[in-house]
Order: C-alpha cells, then sequence, then structure tokens
C-alpha cells in the first residue's frame, strides 16, 4: 500500500465528554478528507451500538455511577470509556481494497490494522504477550493461554472510504466500570484487564507518545505526523481576580519562580500577574513584548467618524445598547458601521469566565433584561443594518447558557427586518447539545464560535473553554446545516505551524469563514504580547486556509471576529447577500 501523500495529524486533546468528541468525528469523517489520530480521555460514560442488548449487559442505573449511556452508530454491543483509558480515533481516509479497482475499502484490515497498531504499542511499552483471539475483535493478554483478557476494545465504522471510532486502551482505569457495572463488548465468559493490572506502571503521555508515532507510521506520509496536544497539567486554578486585576500577583515574579525572562525594572502597571507568567510558561511561552512598547505601523490605524457613523453612535445610546464595536475600542467601527455592519452585545456585560486576552467584566452577572431582544430588534431597523452580528458574553449561570436569549433575538431581527442577515458570535454552552440546539433551530445565516488560539496555549489563553469543545461546537453547527465562522488570535506564544493545524483542524470539520488578527494586549492585568506579527504572514494563513477548503479566510493585522462580516459572508453564500442588502 502506498504511503498517503500529507502526514497524520495527531491530536492529544485531554478529557473530553464523549458527545463533545463524538460531534468532532462525525464532522471530520463527514467533510474532511485530511487523516486525523485523535487521542483523548473521556468522563465516565457507557457506549453502545445499534443491536446492543441493553437489558442484559447494563448491570446499573448510568447516572448511579456518575456517568452517561449513549447510541453510537458502530459495531459492538456496550463498552465504556473514562479517566484513565487512552481512547483513540483514527479518521483516516482508506484506499479500496483492491489496488487499481474503484470499489469499496477492506474494513477487515482496517480492524486488523488498529488491532496491530496497539500490539506493537503494548510490546514496546512492555507488555510482550499480547494478541488477538479469533473470535472477538479488540487486543487480548495472553491470547492463547489459560486466562485471555481483553486489554483494548475496538469498534469502527467504515463508509465511503472513511472511517471513524476507534479504540479504548486500559491504562490506569477503574475496572469497577467493566466488571461490575457493564458486561464489556457483552462477552461475559472473558475478563478484562488494564496495563496497571499487568504490572505495568506507565504514564498516559508515555502511552500517547507511542501510539502517536506508531499510527504515524501506519496512516501518515513519510514525513509522519503533524501533532499538537492541549496542556497536560490538570484543571487550572480561576483566573477571574487577576483578569480584573484584584487580588495578589499583580507584580512579575522573577524568573526563579517560573523559569520566565523578565525585567525587574518594570514598574507596576507594567506588571503581568504571576499566574498568568506561570501558565505560558507551562506551555512554554517564557518571553514577550514589553507593555509600553510602541505598536508597529501596521497595527495603528487611523480612525475617522464621519456624520453618519456619530448619528449611529446616538441610536445606539438612545437604545441603551451595548456594542462590541464601541466596547472594544475596535479600530475598525467607521469602516463597518459605514459599511452597514454593527455588532451588539447581548446577555449584559459581564461574563462568567475570565480568558486572559478579554476585557469584558467578570463580576457575577445580572439577570437578562427581557427587552433586551426588541430593543435589539429595533436598534438594527433604525440602523438600517444589511448585517448584523449578536454575540455574547458567556452566562454559565443561566440553565441554557443563554442559547435561548440569542436565538429570541434572531427571530425578533428577522421580523422586524427580514432582509438583514444575522450573524451570531456564541460561547460554548459548556458544550451542552440540548442548549446549542436552541440557536441551532434559529438558524442564524452565519454561526461563529471562536477558538481563539491554538491547543498548546488554551488553558493558559482561555481556562474555563476547551479546544475540542470548540471544535465540537462547530461540528455540531455544520452538521446542523448552518454556514460556520471561527477565529483565532495570534501573538501570544504560538507558532506558525501550530495556526497551520488549526486551519487543517477547521477545514476538516466543514468551516466556511475564518478570521485571524493580532492579539492586542488591553491592560497589564492580561496576557503579555508574545511578538507583533508581520501581515505577510496573516497573507500567508488566508492562502494557506483557502487551499485547505475552508470558504474565505480573512487575515490580518487589526482582523477582528466581525470585521468585514458581511463581505465574509458574501463570499462563501453569495445567493443570501442578494436578498439580504436593503
Amino acid at each position: 500500500m502506498d504511503a498517503p501523500a500529507a502526514p497524520l495529524h495527531v491530536r492529544w486533546l485531554g478529557r473530553v465528554r464523549y458527545r463533545e468528541a463524538l460531534s468532532l468525528q462525525e464532522a471530520l469523517f463527514k467533510f474532511g478528507t485530511a487523516n486525523h489520530l485523535l487521542m483523548l480521555e473521556h468522563r465516565h460514560v457507557f457506549t453502545h451500538g445499534p443491536r446492543a442488548n441493553l437489558h442484559t449487559n447494563v448491570l446499573v442505573a448510568p447516572e448511579s455511577v456518575d456517568a452517561e449511556l449513549v447510541p453510537v452508530n458502530r459495531g459492538g454491543d456496550v463498552t465504556y470509556h473514562g479517566p484513565g483509558q487512552l481512547v483513540g480515533y483514527p479518521i483516516v481516509s482508506l484506499p479500496p481494497k483492491y489496488p487499481g479497482i474503484a470499489g469499496p475499502p477492506d474494513s477487515v484490515a482496517h480492524v486488523c490494522n488498529v488491532e496491530q497498531l496497539i500490539i506493537d504499542s503494548l510490546a514496546e511499552l512492555g507488555l510482550t504477550n499480547t494478541g488477538r483471539l479469533p473470535e472477538y475483535p479488540g487486543v487480548w493478554v495472553d491470547p492463547t493461554g489459560p486466562n485471555p483478557r481483553k486489554i483494548c476494545a475496538i469498534g469502527v465504522r467504515v463508509s465511503r472510504g472513511r472511517t471513524m471510532h476507534g479504540f479504548g486502551l486500559n491504562i490506569s482505569t477503574d475496572m469497577r466500570y467493566l466488571r461490575e457495572y457493564i458486561v464489556p463488548c457483552g462477552i461475559a465468559d472473558r475478563p478484562v484487564t488494564s496495563l496497571a493490572e499487568e504490572g505495568i506502571d506507565v504514564s498516559m503521555a508515555r502511552v500517547v507518545d507511542v501510539v502517536a508515532r506508531l499510527g504515524a507510521a501506519r496512516w501518515g506520509s513519510v514525513a509522519g505526523a503533524e501533532r499538537q496536544d492541549v496542556a497536560w497539567y490538570e484543571r487550572p486554578e480561576d483566573l477571574s481576580a487577576f483578569s480584573r486585576g484584584e487580588g495578589p500577583g499583580r507584580a512579575v515574579r522573577l524568573a526563579t519562580d517560573h523559569g520566565v525572562a523578565t525585567d525587574p525594572n518594570l514598574s507596576r502597571s507594567e506588571a503581568t500577574p504571576v499566574r498568568l507568567v506561570g501558565r505560558l510558561a507551562k506551555a512554554g511561552v517564557t518571553d514577550a513584548v514589553r507593555f509600553s512598547t510602541r505598536k508597529p505601523e501596521w497595527l495603528r490605524p487611523k480612525v475617522r467618524h464621519g456624520s453618519d457613523v456619530l448619528s449611529l453612535k446616538r441610536t445606539v445610546r438612545d437604545l441603551g445598547l451595548v456594542t462590541v464595536c464601541e466596547e472594544a475600542g475596535c479600530p475598525n467601527l467607521s469602516e463597518c458601521w459605514a459599511d452597514g455592519t454593527a455588532t451588539f452585545m447581548v446577555l449584559g456585560e459581564r461574563c462568567t469566565r475570565a480568558c486572559g486576552f478579554c476585557l469584558v467584566d467578570t463580576d457575577k452577572p445580572l439577570a437578562p433584561l427581557p427587552d433586551e431582544i426588541e430593543r435589539v430588534a429595533a436598534a438594527i431597523e433604525q440602523m438600517n443594518l444589511a448585517h448584523a452580528v449578536l454575540t455574547m458574553v458567556a452566562r454559565d449561570d443561566l440553565e441554557d447558557g443563554g442559547m435561548a436569549h440569542v436565538a429570541a433575538c434572531v427571530r425578533a431581527i428577522r421580523k422586524r427586518r427580514p432582509l438583514t442577515r444575522v450573524e451570531t458570535l456564541i460561547s460554548d454552552a459548556k458544550g451542552d447539545p440540548a442548549s446549542l440546539t436552541l440557536i441551532f433551530q434559529a438558524a442564524p445565516d452565519v454561526l461563529n464560535h471562536n477558538v481563539e488560539t491554538v491547543p498548546r496555549l488554551q488553558r493558559a489563553v482561555r481556562p474555563s473553554a476547551g479546544y475540542a469543545r470548540s471544535l465540537g461546537v462547530l461540528a455540531a453547527a455544520k452538521m446542523a446545516g448552518l454556514v460556520v465562522k471561527s477565529g483565532l488570535i495570534v501573538g501570544m506564544g504560538e507558532t506558525i505551524e501550530e495556526v497551520d493545524g488549526v486551519l487543517i483542524d477547521l477545514a476538516s470539520i466543514g468551516v466556511d469563514i475564518v478570521t485571524i488578527g493580532q492579539y492586542l494586549r488591553p491592560t497589564s492585568n492580561h496576557l503579555p504580547v508574545h511578538r507583533w506579527v508581520e501581515p505577510g504572514e496573516f497573507e500567508r494563513w488566508k492562502v494557506l486556509g483557502e487551499a485547505h477548503g475552508i470558504g474565505h479566510v480573512e487575515a490580518s493585522p487589526l482582523t477582528r471576529s466581525s470585521y468585514h462580516a458581511r463581505q465574509s459572508a458574501d463570499a462563501v453564500d453569495p445567493v443570501s447577500s442578494i436578498v439580504s442588502i436593503g
């Protein structure tokens, strides 16, 4: 078999809820052409194929053991995923079963390939007596001996030459979930085991490294793999006090504390909170641009407010509304408002999260104002907007994350001004499918959710969110038939190659529009700027992203999520643009 022309894109995603990973898988499976290997842990979950015997093989109520029960479209009976188990999902394109002849791939060979990957990985980790049992898929310890025991379950789906689902390898799994709570894979007369029970003391990181390398040899090009990992450290402490500039740690702690090169002569107004410095150091970012450093010429826009823009400002003020354009001091306000585009922030001005780059207030939020929905719609009608963007603070205090409120705003705008195209920039709603469905059913013309940064920096940049969750939100929106948009801010310590990889991920789940702009530090209590990104790099990312299949990439130093929103939507949905201009 010839090696693929492109590398395998390996992603260590950390601990991810099963449904979020499933949405991501489904989009990669349906829309992608690149080969991916997703590796992660799940929270406690039992999954089952359509022919599973739940009455016999699920022995407890899942909620009684803090687990979900999720049906999936794969072969096999009931199985378990949870902490201490490495789950791997190879989403790859398979060649036809017979080379040179058009036809379906060899799905049996794919299962054997996954099994062999695990057998080879276990051998390298020190467990050599593993293999197959002819009557059962998976990998078994001592398969020809008197007591064969399963260490890795395997279940895959193959359709139209693409694969999804994969394997669950027990490393230090809580084996009660496999012995007392279910009959794993419906096999009652064969025991299960783990690396820990077989006397192999090995970390998850070590197992991931081995599987990633050997997986790249099977599904990647000669060059191997392009790999990105989310941070390996555990759930971080809350950043809210430090985002607001409160509490201890305002001054920069020196290199002896965090291994960070800092200037001891910085004033307090230029100091970075200790926790931000520590987080960045853990992610490998150890230098920064001084807060007082003059920005390059390309980051100093010339803002001119004409009479039309000032009139719109009065309309917004008279209706008691908040626009992100004004709140964030966006340098593109005049250009966008003159073009008939504006961005309104709904659900208040206080966010329940504390991202390291964001200036939004993180005090306890107030209840949503019921009249806000009509006030926003009235403003858009009075402003005669062709394209309106609704963004929101994260509202984790609300059961649905605020999605019903945003959906109601979309409907109110359409009732008052049906020709206005409506774009929503939403939070992740904690990945809750029911909450996300509320906004999907409102069918905004564009559904935007930002990944913000590369996997390695996620927990330093936005500790209450996650890369896999954001990809899952975007994937679910795409599967719902929406035009989907996402964005990144750069200059916080990511590498060029990491941004390249994120563009591949976004293209592979069918994202239609991507924005990329330079991070500008709001205050000294926020993440420092690592570097000023040259304009030519943005131009390169635009070309690269669109070559990967993203419909439109808006990339420049001053690009923000809503910059050229109307033109970006026109580029991917020209039919809608014809009827939206009013």
